[in-house]
Formats: C-alpha cells, structure tokens, sequence
C-alpha cells in the first residue's frame, strides 16, 4: 500500500521535480492498487494505468485472502490494520512489536502506522512518500493539494506528515460511501473499539521512551491534521476520530507526569530540609534533574495537547458529517471530567453550549451526556456558573426535543443540577418539568418522576419540617399529601395512572403503602390536623387504585407501552407477593370503605374495581368468609341506592369476577347474586304491571318513569354480564319496544335500558346455540334476530338523537356478530342465522354516518360567559368521541366485509375535509379493506375520485366547462395526492394495486364503445398488454396482425423499470384514417402512443410534465396529446383532467404474454 521514499529524493534538484512528475516505483505498482503519475501525458494511457491500478487491486486482495487461509488454517495478519481489525492477539503485544521495530528503524515502522491510518479510512489505493527538508515553505504549502482527474476517475490527496509528503491515490467510485467506521454489524463495531484501544496503548506504551523523540508525535499529529482538512468524509471521520483518542491518551499521560512531578518535589523539599548547611547532596541533585525532566515532558505534552486542539478539534466540533461532531462533543465532555483544571473553563465549555442547538440528535445527546459527567461532581459544579446562567433555558427546554432519547437525558441533567446547583432551577421551571411525568414516552416520565419524587415528594433533608409526635403513617402521610396536592393542582384527574407510573419506579415502597393510604381515609377528621377534602378524597380513592392496578398487573397503562412486557421470574414472584397483600388488606378495609362512601357514585364506583385484582383463594385458605359476605352486602346495598352506570357496572363486574366456577367461594356468592337478580326482577315486574294497568298504556307520573329508568337500568348492567334468561326478561323488554313502534310515545329514558336489555337477552340466546339444538328452536331464534334488527332499523329515524346513535351502534355491532358467529361449530345453526344487510339496509347506514358524523353544525352563540365557553367545549368534546365511535362501529363493518367494500368511498370523500377529527379511523380503514383485497381497495379510490369529479363537474357551469382552479379541484387533487401517498414506497407490495388503476384507467380513456372479442381474449386487454411491452421485438410482433406502426428512437429497457410518459401520438392522414377498419385504426392509434411514450423522452422545454393527480402516486407522470385523442387545455394549477388519464406505466412484474 505504501512506497517507501527514494534514495534520489533527498537531492534538492529531484525533488522538486518529484512533486509534479514522479515516476511509478517498481515497489509501489506490486504492492498498491492505484498510483498518480504526472508524466502520462494523453488520455490513453491515463485509462491504461487506471485499468491496471485496478486489476492489480483485485489481485492484491485476493492473494491477501489466500495468504490468510492457507491449508485449512488462518495464517496470522501481516499489516496493523489486519491485526487491529481481526482483533485476534492482545493489543499489548501488537504495539509492542511496533515499538520494538521503531526503534530498530523509525522511518520504516512510521510508514506502517501511516498506512495503517490511511487503511482503517477504507482507502483502497496507493500511498507515495517523499522527504522535504530542503523545500521552502512557501513551496510545500503550495503543493499540498486534493484534486480529481476526470480523465481515469482517480483522487489526489497530497499533504504533509512530516518529514515526508505523502500523497495517497484512491479511485472516486470507492469514496465516503463506505468505510470501516461507519459499517454495521458486531465485526465492524469490535473494530471501532480496537482501533481507540490502539491508539491509547500506543500512548501508553511510548510514554517512558519514544513518545519525547520530537518525531513520532509530529508525524502523527501532522498526519491525522492533514487527513482531517480532506473533503472526503471517510479520511475526516477517520482521522478526527483518531486524534480525539489521541488527545484523550496524551491527557492521560500528562496527568501521570503531573503527579510523578509533585511526588518529585515533596521529595525533593524532604531532603532539602534534611540537609543543614551548604553541604551538597547527590541524592538533591538526582531529584533536581528528575523535577526538570518531568517539567520539560509536561512542555512537550501541553504543547502536543495544543497542537491536537487548535489542529483538529477547532476545524472538525462543526463539521458537516454528524458523527464527526459527535465524536468531538464526547471526547471533550471526558477531557473535561479528566482533566478539569484544564479543560473545566468557560473558553472550552462554550463548544459543548453551541453544539446543545445542533440540528442532529446525536450531536445534543453527547453533550447531554458530557454535561451529566460534570455536574453529578459537585467539585466542578462551582466552575459552571457562567455556562449555567447562560445555556440553563436551553437544557431546560430540551425535554421537549423531538428525539426521546435526547429528551430523557435533559431530565436526567436537570435532575443533577438541581441535586448540586442551588436555586438554578426557578419554580415556575420546575412545574414545567412535573408535568413530564403524563407523557407517554415513559423513560421521560420514569426521568420526570424521579424529578418529581426528589423534588417535591421525598421528605429526605427537610427532617426539621416534620410534625412531632406523630403516629407510624406520619411521613408517609405527609408524603400522601403532597401527592395529592400536585395531582390535584396539575387539574389532569383522569392521568392518576400515569402519574403513578412514572413514580413505581422511585416511590414504589411508599405507593405500596395500602395500610397508611385506607387508615387516612377511614380515620380522616377524627385526630387531630389538617382534614381531607371531598376532593382530596376522591383523589386518594383514584391513588389507591392506580397503585393497586400497577401492583397487580405489572405493566404500565394503555399507549404508554407497545405491549404488555413480559415479566421475570423475580418480577413474578413480586407480583404475586403484591396481590396477595392487596388481598389480605382490602377484603378487610374494603367494606368499611363502601359503607362510609356509599352515597358517593365516584368513590364507590372506583372502590369497586378493586376486587378485580384480589387472589380469592386467600379468602378459603385464611377461612375469611365472614369478610367475603360482609362484601357482598355492602354491594347489594350500594345497587339498591345507585343507578349510575359506572357504579351498576362495577358491582355486575365484581360478582362476574368472584362467581368464577373454579373458585371455592362460587356457591357462596351464586347464591347472593340469584337473591339480588331475584329482588330486581321482581322490582321491575311491579312496575312493568303497574305500567301496563293503565287503560292507555302509559304512565305520565315523572317518578313512575324514574323508578322504571333506574330498574331497568340495573338490570341492563347485569345482564351484560350475567345470563338472566330464566328469568324471561326478554319477552318483557320486548313488549316496550313493539308498543313504542306502534304508538311512539314511550320515554326516552325507558327506551334506551330496554333496547340494551333486549340486545342483551339475544346474545345471551345466540351463545347458547349448541350442536342438538332444534331446528325449531333454530328457527325461532332467527326470526327474532330479525325482528330485532327490525326495530333498530325504525330507531333510526327517532326524534330523539341519544336512541338514533344508540339504535345505530347496537345495529352495527348486532350485524357484524351475527355475520361472524360460528354457533359452537354448528354449521346448520350458523347458516340458519346468519345475517347479511340488504342494499336498503346499507344505504341506511351510509346515510346515517352523513348526516350525524360528517354534517357541519352551526356555531354557536359567541357571546358566551368564560364559564359557559368550558362547558359548551366539553359537550364539543363529547360530541366528537359520540361522532368518532358512530364512525368506527361503520367502519368496522367494512373492514369486515359485512357491508360492500364501495361504500367506503363516501367514508374517504371526508379524508382531507376532516382529518383532524378523523383521520385516524379513515386511515385505518384504507389500511385494512387494502390488506384484505388490494383490487378491490382501489377501484374504491377511483370509485371515490369519479364520484368527486362527477360532483365538481355538474356544479360548474356547462358553457364554461370545468374549472380546474376552483377550490373544490384543489381539495380533490389533494385528496388524490393523499390516497397515493398511502400506497407507501414498496413497490412490490403495491404491484397489483397500480397495475389495476392503470388498466382501469386505460381502458376507459380510450375505449369509448364495447369491442368484440378474438377467441377467448378480449381485444382492449391485447393492446393494453401490447402497451407494457419494453421489448422492441416482442411489439412488432404482437401488434403486425392489428395494424402498421414504426416506433422512433427505440431503445431497450429492462421491463422492471417505470417509464414516464412523455411523448406525443402522431398525426394520421384522413385518408389513412378513412383506409382502415375503426377498430383496426383505434388499435394502431394505442399502439403508436405507447411505443411513443415509452422510447422517446422528450426534453422538459417541450413538454409539459405534471403529477397524475388521482390515478397513481406521485412518482408517474402524465402527457399531454394532440389529434387524434381530445385532451383539455388546463393550466399549471389545475393538473389534472378527467378521472381517465393517458399514463403508459410498465408496472413490476405486469402480465406481458399477448
């Protein structure tokens, strides 16, 4: 690789020759693979040198592969960069035979290094050296130099690595591209770390012999500045990731020489005062010229230190290439924490203070990391002041960095600087920072929440502030408080789950603390203090079970995770450790806490879930029934005095929980939930008689209604989870239904628990369909199904909106279930009740989503008190979640093929209009309906682009023609541009899905009438076929027997490759048009566009080239004909024409056989 420099170039008269004109040493041509040479004067043998540089390139690396694996065994690594790079001998023993033979011969082993420098870039050339000491100065710089020749495609890289000039030779087509450092994989990443541990065991090895010689450093120095200033990114990174190292090993060194220096001098003062007199001492003498010794070292090292800085660091810290800045950014973060006197001041930490605003990720997360070094040392804290005060916004902004990474280290440094810094961080900067711990990035919050704790909640070092006296819960209640109060004060009440996963990880032991939290809440009022509030309370009860559902489950909440993390077996062990606590404290605390707060729907309906998480065989092991009954009254009482849906649900959930078969309690609680269905049943049958007593069959008294509402709203929620069929409930809900059908005048708040009821008691009917059921039962089931589905379809068109949304839900979850049920593998069954809606029943439906989802509302009054605006924004916000699962019950219907896939084309008319609200769902939906048929899913686009058109075009006046500038053009284009972004880049993917829109379009653009067919195959299929050929041959063959055309300018591309339409369609004579068949003359006119498109690319001034709008993604493009073809003259704005646009695309892998 390298050539060793002539005896003839240490003339002054050759080597200034040697410069510009040097010749091809015999040595360099065996062992390098390119060289430069001045002398070859014409282009010829420019090409020629190149050609052999190459072939002996290929040689050079085969036989270095052969020399390695030789006999069935790997023979040991020559050069350094194959010994570094294999990694396969102790790197002490590799610098130390570099050592040993350095000493022997410098110049030699020097040349090694360099070249070991110049391989690990990746270069694959050539490296040519030469002395000159007796070249003026001006003369060298002049002639350091990095050009290109574009004759043999070779690069020149000439600079000064003293005491020679090198000039390294490397072809362009292997530059920057690719290089060691930045390869994948464990071989190339072991490599990085092999090539820095060389470089400090050189240092360290050379420190007590050859490291003062005044010629190794400033060969190496020189070498790795001049390689740094190159414009190729491989020798930059390289070298500045080499001199970095470099200058970390020096700084090493240097600090070993400062204490060896003060060792020397207390020695020195020892025998000094040991001394009397003027007598001399040979032992004060020794350590005089040691002391100096070491002074002059120091000189050398600082001045080597110098060099490195000002040469190389001040040139790379911003560099284009990221990794160069970063690897800058990281080494002075550790030359800082190393060597602080030094490098700890305001002229060097400004590098790390600019670089906290670069654009790349990587370049802030290393002067995060630098920065967290620094401050973790309260030593070095005082020396920051002046940096604090001025980059302190910046690290307090960056938690909101758009890398998470980046972010979670910022909350890490602040946490530091506020751990050692006093007063840095303000409190309006640390309640900006607490409010981390609700993001659903959560090692930001777990950062945030170890913030939060150490800040706020942690009671460490303010001893002095507790009260005296207290009980065993004294500081843990503190600590409560504080809780509390933050989540109170944060107004984010329904994120508790959140914030107390942000805080498991650092408050664990105190969030598990279920004793001190129940006994606050059981006892509050009653000591003396500071009572809880109602809200306090309620937060408290929100606490205890966020802390219950993270001890029991064991992963974080919803969207703060990809999916439920797989636990060790340590983690396990925990877990079950947890429930069993819960279990063994609340059965007991828990119906003290449903008596106190009975009245109190919020509290009890969150104490009520926390049954869920208990380990009931603690109750028969511990013999506990006695609190297992206790439980169960307080339930039945609290169902007695509630008929809010979330405390209903609660309660039904907790007897569905501990009515498990496999559960020793089950006869006990079955028997407590029969008792209490028994005494709602017979509540709801006195009404529904006194009801139907009535001579008209109505009962206007508002607290009949009430206490028919509440009934059937208790049963509703049961029945959602217990089967409640022997009780008859279905005929009895029924019977409400069919006479609101018939008068119209039943209550809303009796008609929505009734149509749940009903939904209820059908479902629980289908699932119990076995494989002996009869077909009369079968039958009867199904003509019930029907009649149901009857009724929901008449709720419909309510006068009320909550039964129309109701009604329409419970329809779209009825269909796709009754579309999808297997009835227990009985075959019969499932076709006997399977239901598909009619084309009555989807217009219905489409119409429905329309009129409640998409139609704008009028704006309300403006004039509206603060108070009124937060109430009208929530019921907006309401609103728009009713709208969002309206959508989504639809939607799903034609994910699931129960409606017909075409109607999702008025759901994506809507994509671009309301993609804030929903976006997401329509996304989806395209998402889904493409994976289950990728035919299908575009003719929906299409099928929704015409129907736009279509619409746009009756809107514009006839005498005008269309308007391609209006916005409603513009929305449909940009619609377009969405549906072919959804494509996505992989083309194979989408194949079949462009190829069906370009035939689809093809065939309806130029085939205006039906056409006979030739045999089986129908004849606008051939030329489309005919129209994809890339083959020249295979065209005029295929189209000889249809018509007569001669393509101009053929040329042969491969088939896989898309061709942009650009051409123009010939002109055809009259009496050539009047000489042919119509159907002959058609095929002549497609065949000559497509063989014109497809091998004439016309320059851009000539034709007009714009994105096809809404036929094909943005990557194809569209042509403009004349003649023979009618196009529309449209401006630069409006880009598009009909639905039917003139694309000849050759799609990956199309069907190409005529």
């Amino acid at each position: 690789m390298i050539a060793e420099p002539n005896a003839a170039s240490n003339l002054p008269s050759q080597k200034e020759n040697a410069l510009h004109d040097e010749t091809v040493p015999e040595s360099a041509v065996q062992n390098g693979s390119c060289v430069r040479n001045g002398n070859l004067k014409t282009p010829r043998e420019k090409r020629k040198i190149r050609e052999q540089c190459e072939n002996i390139r290929r040689n050079s690396s085969s036989s270095r592969r052969v020399s390695q694996l030789q006999n069935g065994e790997v023979v040991e690594a020559v050069t350094l960069f194959e010994v570094v790079s294999m990694g396969k001998r102790a790197m002490q023993s590799v610098v130390d035979d570099w050592v040993e033979a350095y000493k022997q011969d410098r110049n030699v082993a020097l040349l090694d290094l360099i070249n070991f420098f110049i391989q690990c870039s990746g270069c694959q050339g050539m490296v040519t050296a030469e002395m000159f000491q007796s070249l003026h100065k001006k003369d060298v710089m002049q002639k350091m130099t990095e050009t290109f020749d574009e004759e043999t495609g070779l690069q020149y890289k000439k600079f000064v690595a003293y005491p020679w000039i090198l000039t390294v030779t490397w072809p362009v087509d292997t530059d920057n591209e690719d290089y060691p450092l930045i390869r994948t994989g464990p071989y190339w990443k072991k490599f990085k770390a092999n090539f820095c541990e060389f470089i400090a065991v050189l240092v360290q090895q050379c420190q007590c012999s050859i490291l003062y010689d005044s010629y190794l450093m400033d060969t190496i120095i020189s070498l790795l500045t001049g390689l740094a200033d190159s414009m190729v990114r491989a020798f930059r990174h390289t070298s500045t990731l080499a001199a970095m190292k470099l200058l970390t090993a020096v700084i090493s060194v240097h600090l070993n020489l400062d204490v060896n220096k003060h060792n020397v001098q207390r020695l020195y003062e020892v025998e000094k005062k040991r001394i009397s007199g003027k007598r001399t001492n040979y032992r004060l003498d020794q350590l005089e010229r040691k002391r100096k010794e070491y002074e002059h070292k120091l000189l050398e090292i600082q001045n080597m230190m110098s060099a490195i800085f000002k040469g190389t660091f001040l040139n790379r810290y911003r560099d284009v290439i990221p990794e160069i800045r970063a690897t800058c950014m990281e080494e002075i973060g550790s030359w800082m924490k190393t060597y602080p006197d030094a490098f700890l001041n305001d002229s060097y930490l400004k590098y790390i203070g600019w670089m906290l605003y670069d654009k790349q990720a990587e370049v802030r997360l290393k002067c995060l990391l630098g920065l967290q070094g620094i401050y973790s040392r309260k030593e070095l804290v005082s020396r920051m002041d002046l940096f604090t005060s001025r980059f302190k916004d910046r690290i307090v902004s960056m938690p909101l960095d758009k890398d998470h990474e980046v972010a979670v280290q910022a909350m890490k440094l602040l946490m530091l600087m506020s751990q050692n810094c006093e007063d840095v961080l303000s409190a309006e900067d640390c309640e900006m920072l607490y409010q981390f711990v609700y993001t659903t990035h959560r090692p930001l919050a777990v950062a945030a929440g170890e913030f939060l704790y150490k800040r706020l909640l942690s009671h460490e070092g303010d001893e002095e502030v507790q009260p005296k006296g207290g009980g065993k819960f004294e500081a843990s209640t503190d600590q409560l408080k504080r809780l509390i109060r933050f989540f109170l004060e944060s107004e984010l009440h329904k994120h508790v789950a959140y914030l107390i996963d942000s805080l498991w990880d650092w408050a664990g032991k105190f969030l598990k603390d279920w004793e001190c939290m129940t006994t606050l809440l059981l006892k509050n009022g009653e000591e003396d203090g500071e009572a809880l509030s109602d809200a306090h309370e309620s937060a408290l009860i929100e606490i205890i079970l966020a802390t219950v559902r993270e001890a029991a489950e064991g992963h974080p909440p919803v969207s703060r995770g990809a999916a439920k993390k797989i636990l060790s077996v340590k983690e396990k062990k925990i877990q079950l450790e947890d429930c069993t606590k819960i279990t063994e404290h609340f059965l007991m605390v828990l119906p003290q806490l449903l008596a106190k707060y009975s009245t109190d729907a919020q509290k009890v309906a969150n104490l009520l879930q926390i049954p869920q998480y208990y380990d009931l065989d603690v109750y028969s092991t511990g013999h506990l029934e006695k609190h297992l009954d206790a439980l169960l009254r307080e339930v039945k009482d609290i169902v007695a005095k509630h008929s809010d849906m979330s405390v209903l649900e609660a309660s039904s959930r907790t007897y569905y929980i501990f009515c498990s078969e496999e559960s020793a309690i089950y006869s006990q609680v079955d028997r407590a939930r029969t008792q209490l269905i028994d005494e709602l049943m017979e509540q709801l049958n006195q009404l529904l008689d006194g009801f139907w007593e009535k001579e008209e069959g109505f009962c206007t008294d508002a607290g009949g209604i009430s206490r028919m509402h509440s009934a059937l709203r208790r049963v509703a929620a049961f029945h959602n989870a217990h089967d409640l069929s022997k009780w008859n409930l279905y005929d009895k809900t029924l019977r409400l239904l069919v006479f609101e059908m018939e008068h119209g005048s039943l209550p809303v708040l009796m008609i929505l628990p009734a149509l749940q009821c009903t939904y209820f008691s059908l479902l629980w009917q289908l699932a119990a369909v076995s494989e002996n059921s009869p077909k009369e039962t079968l039958f009867a089931l199904r003509r019930e199904l029907r009649r149901y589905s009857q009724i929901c379809m008449c709720l419909l068109h309510h006068n009320e909106k909550d039964i129309r949304e109701k009604a329409f839900m419970i329809l779209c979850d009825w269909l796709l279930i009754l579309s999808h049920q297997d009835s227990n593998n009985n075959e019969e069954a499932a076709g006997l009740l399977d239901y598909l809606p009619s084309t009555s029943l989807q217009e219905k439906l489409l119409l429905f989503i329309q009129e409640h989802v998409f139609m704008e509302e009028g704006e309300g009054s403006k004039d509206l008190t603060e108070e009124e605006e937060r109430k009208d924004e929530s019921c907006k916000l309401d609103d728009l979640h009713k709208k969002r699962s309206l959508l989504a019950a639809y939607c799903k219907l034609i994910v699931y093929n129960v409606v017909e896939m075409t109607a999702a084309a008025e759901i994506y008319k809507y994509y671009v209009k309301s993609y804030n609200d929903f976006g997401d769902i329509i996304k989806e939906t395209l998402s889904k309906t493409r994976h289950n048929n990728k035919i299908q899913s575009a003719k929906t686009l299409i099928l929704c682009l015409q129907q736009l058109f279509r619409t746009h075009a009756e809107s514009q006046d006839s005498s005008s023609g269309v308007d391609f500038s209006s916005a409603s053009f513009i929305n449909m284009k940009e619609l377009a541009r969405r549906f072919s972004l959804t494509f996505g880049w992989d083309q194979v993917k989408s194949r079949e899905s462009v190829a069906m829109i370009h035939k689809y379009a093809y065939l309806q653009r130029y085939i205006a009438e039906p056409l006979p067919c030739r045999g089986d195959e129908w004849q606008p299929l051939i030329w489309y076929r005919n129209s994809l050929l890339a083959n020249e041959d295979e065209e005029s063959s295929v189209l000889g027997s249809s018509g007569e055309w001669s393509p101009v300018g053929t040329s042969k591309t491969s088939s896989f490759k898309r061709k942009l339409s650009n051409g123009s369609l010939p002109e055809t004579s009259q009496t050539e048009a009047g000489s042919k068949a119509p159907d002959l003359q058609r095929a002549s006119q497609l065949a000559s566009a497509a063989g014109k498109s497809r091998k004439r690319l016309k320059s851009r001034e000539t034709h007009l080239q714009e994105h096809l709008p809404f036929l094909c993604p943005g990557g194809l493009r569209r042509r403009y004909c004349k003649d023979e073809i009618k196009t529309e003259d449209v401006s630069e704005e409006g880009q598009a024409e009909d639905t039917m646009e003139d694309v000849d695309v050759d799609v990956v892998g199309a069907d190409q056989e005529s």
